[in-house]
């Protein structure tokens, strides 16, 4: 008699529903204001934010730049703002209502309910800003909340040190290393892959918060608890 075949693992059952593709909102905080991508509105101050000398070093593990031309700049800025995946945001700062910065979403698969943030441009300016933080906050909460996405990815070169460590400070748990993933740049590109699920959100909006909150805050602007230390504390 034939022996009856073992079972085979299978995944657990999801509701397949489709989340919903983030659209060209504003998205407010204390610190900064998220809105979409504008070459009139915002090409000139990050132009002038982002290049030139030292501040060169934000364009090192993106797909382009630095610039030197502001026109050429404005250009790559409005095709930019065009574009639907990935969805660019500037980053404006409240209290001067100056751009500092760029975020977007990609790889937007609303059947699978996976997003991912990317091609992040920080200046000089807001970067280890609570800005920064927030901007990152922001996106999350609007991913999960209002879109509804199960997954929200983090990819970087893995030769980057301070977006990794970004990555984890946020609470995007390391997923390992795709060697060989990409060029970039004529370059090498090993790409180190984190992802955020929708489970660990609320505990990770917690800490967001938490950290956020001005009392977090003494009169210097020094953070009194960090972030990383929240996360890890709501993982226990």
């Amino acid at each position: 008699m034939t022996p009856a075949p073992k079972p085979q693992p299978i995944g657990a059952l999801v509701d397949t529903h489709t989340a919903k593709r983030p659209e060209r909102v504003t998205l407010r905080g204390r610190a900064i204001t998220l809105v979409p991508l504008d070459a009139e509105a915002h090409a000139a101050a990050l132009f002038a934010g982002a290049n030139g000398g030292e501040k060169d070093r934000v364009w090192t593990y993106l797909f382009d730049g630095p610039y030197a031309d502001p026109d050429e700049f404005k250009a790559n800025i409005a095709a930019k703002a065009l574009s639907a995946d990935p969805l660019f945001f500037a980053i404006l700062d409240n209290a001067s209502g100056a751009p500092v910065g760029y975020q977007t979403f990609l790889r937007i698969e609303p059947s699978h309910r996976v997003i991912e943030v990317g091609n992040i441009l920080y200046t000089p300016a807001m970067q280890k800003t609570i800005g920064a933080t927030e901007a990152q906050y922001l996106f999350a909460r609007y991913v999960f909340e209002e879109l509804g996405y199960r997954r929200y990815e983090w990819k970087c070169n893995d030769l980057n040190a301070p977006s990794k460590r970004a990555a984890l400070r946020y609470g995007f748990a390391f997923e390992g290393v795709f060697r060989q993933h990409m060029i970039v740049k004529g370059r090498n590109r090993d790409t180190a892959w984190f992802a955020m699920l929708d489970s660990e959100w609320p505990r990770r909006r917690e800490a967001f918060e938490r950290w956020l909150d001005p009392a977090n805050f003494d009169q210097a602007g020094r953070q009194k608890t960090s972030l990383m230390s929240l996360n890890a504390e709501d993982a226990k």
